[in-house]
């Protein structure tokens, strides 16, 4: 039997439960109210209250507005999968005000319209996991799941010994994300 090896060093820390994201280089965090240090969207927008690149790439920062942050998925289904979220820490949807709700409906509108364009999907998952219960690796602070879907693909869920396929490395995908953002 002749058997293919598949090098994917970024999901050990995903499977052995170490999933933190990597620390960010010594930069002054700027924590904001009701944040909690533990979460990685609060620790990302912490890091970026003086956004610069390196920050942004570290971090897996797409977008920031006013109201929301946009991240790539350090663990994702398919390739692209990206995390909307509003800026502020909260994990129930009647903690968010209107403004914060339309601003991730159009984020989210952008980014399905940024993809068709750069990476052309057949289609999408766009979700949010409620409580743990429900899927949630990270109750605490809303997100929405933009995942490109493919005809065919067989990755979105694991078929053999909990692997997935993911073509490209998340940096190229940030570049490719972040150069599309910066054209407006």
């Amino acid at each position: 039997m002749n058997h293919e090896q598949l090098w994917a060093p970024w999901r050990l820390g995903y499977v052995t439960g170490g999933d933190k994201a990597p620390e960010p280089a010594q930069r002054p965090l700027a924590w904001l109210p009701g944040a909690d240090q533990a979460c990685f969207i609060c620790r990302a927008q912490a890091d970026l209250q003086s956004p610069s690149e390196e920050a942004n790439r570290e971090n897996l920062v797409v977008l920031r507005t006013e109201q929301s942050i946009v991240i790539l998925n350090r663990y994702p289904y398919t390739n692209g999968h990206l995390l909307v979220a509003p800026r502020l820490h909260k994990g129930r949807l009647d903690e968010l005000v209107d403004h914060e709700q339309l601003d991730i409906a159009q984020i989210t509108a952008r980014f399905v319209g940024l993809f068709e364009r750069l990476v052309k999907p057949d289609g999408f998952n766009v979700g949010l996991n409620l409580g743990r219960a429900a899927g949630a690796g990270l109750p605490g602070h809303l997100h929405w799941h933009i995942v490109p879907r493919w005809s065919g693909d067989t990755n979105f869920m694991s078929s053999t010994a909990g692997l997935r396929v993911i073509p490209q490395a998340l940096d190229a995908m940030w570049e490719l994300l972040h150069g599309a953002v910066q054209q407006g």
